[in-house]
């Protein structure tokens, strides 16, 4: 016999807003944008009462402020909203068995068997009044007996409101809902439903798999499950300690500061591409040195949460000045980048100029078609000169000149 599982989506309610309306309650009711403040920005997040008007995130700040002329346009402080998510995060932390922190405003919990004790409804919204209560922020919840049908019942609960979808009533609960409601769907696949005259999520139920399956491969396969109500994916515990790293073990032992300081960077940008590629982001970065009499140090910073190299390399070279201090030869230095969660590039849309977020994209694709280090910054270069690793096979990488990025 399966067990019922208990499992609750918090999602916390415009997120980046809310944290500014704490910081200033004049805010409170005001159509917010919150992004790159000049006419090259791009809107990375805006209140309720700025969607009024159509606005919606990654629109061109300028067609925003040209949509509502009364908006309130502010750059993000990644820093600022780090902090606040850290605060949320300990709070849930402290209160529930097992809990996966999606992105930076987002949680899955698992309450399964926790109704033999209580009301696993009544405890997920003592919880949400806590977190509304120790942080000021507004935080939505879905439960239901997986993660699709907790999601998309959260969207539904917004703004700061709960709702529980019961046992067996999954399939009415996403019937008359709009099919871009199911997390799978974007922008492409819905303008592909929409041509088969599917808009509802009712249609998709009554659709044979087979036909979801010939028009959308195994990605309709999944829809259509979606559809029906059914996700067996498991809540996966988060882990503060959850991280990538790499680290360089050298032939011969060297003391060469240029030469470590470029092997660093070299590896912290290559880091930097696998968080993007995974759709990650870290909030923690550490670096680790072994000298030539085999003692180790590691130095670790929190930071804002990021994917970005040119957040990320200033970071390590600043902990790097700081750890190296034996001035001994050095047989082994690594990178370690933890405290991930999912995430995306929405972050970078603070700059004024969203070049930044356009240079990575076009950097990533280079790197995706030719390989990882098809090409760097010209300070990487140097780790081509040193230890028995050559970290740029085939073709000599294509140049970043430092002052760029």
């Amino acid at each position: 016999m399966s067990v019922l599982r208990s499992i609750v989506h918090m999602d916390l309610d415009t997120f980046f807003v809310s944290c500014e309306r704490l910081l200033d309650s004049r805010l409170v009711g005001k159509p917010i944008l919150i992004g790159g403040t000049s006419d090259r920005g791009v809107v990375a997040s805006c209140s309720y009462e700025a969607r009024q008007f159509g606005i919606h995130s990654a629109m061109p700040m300028k067609m925003a402020k040209e949509r509502c002329p009364e908006a309130i346009v502010i750059k993000g402080n990644t820093q600022t909203y780090s902090g606040y998510s850290r605060a949320v995060t300990d709070i849930i932390r402290e209160a529930v068995p097992v809990y996966e922190k999606m992105s930076i405003d987002e949680f899955y919990i698992d309450f399964t068997g926790m109704d033999r004790f209580f009301g696993t409804f009544k405890y997920a919204g003592e919880l949400r009044q806590r977190i509304l209560k120790e942080t000021g922020l507004p935080i939505s919840f879905g439960l239901s007996q997986n993660k699709t049908v907790s999601k998309i019942a959260t969207g539904e609960a917004k703004p700061n409101n709960q709702i529980h979808v019961d046992y067996g009533t999954e399939r009415d609960f996403l019937a008359p809902l709009s099919v871009k409601k199911i997390p799978m769907v974007g922008t492409k696949t819905y303008q592909t439903l929409c041509n088969l005259g599917v808009r509802k999520i009712k249609t998709v139920q009554d659709m044979p798999m087979e036909m979801m399956e010939g028009a959308l491969g195994m990605n309709g396969v999944g829809i259509w499950k979606k559809a029906q109500g059914i996700d067996h994916s498991p809540v996966e515990q988060y882990n503060e300690r959850k991280s990538i790293s790499t680290e360089r073990t050298f032939d011969q032992d060297t003391i060469d500061v240029v030469k470590l300081n470029g092997i660093l960077a070299a590896m912290a940008e290559n880091l930097a591409f696998q968080l993007r590629r995974g759709m990650k982001l870290t909030g923690c970065v550490t670096v680790k040195i072994r000298y030539s009499d085999f003692q180790t140090q590691t130095l670790q910073k929190q930071i804002a949460y990021t994917a970005a190299d040119h957040e990320l390399l200033p970071v390590v070279a600043e902990l790097f000045k700081r750890i190296y201090n034996r001035r001994l030869l050095v047989r082994l230095i690594g990178i370690r980048f933890s405290s991930l969660v999912a995430g995306h590039h929405q972050l970078n849309l603070f700059d004024n100029d969203a070049h930044f977020a356009s240079l990575y994209k076009a950097l990533d694709q280079i790197r995706i078609r030719y390989g990882d280090r098809a090409v760097i910054r010209a300070i990487g270069m140097e780790a081509r000169t040193i230890g028995h690793h050559n970290p740029f096979n085939g073709e000599p990488p294509m140049l970043l000149a430092n002052r760029r990025v």
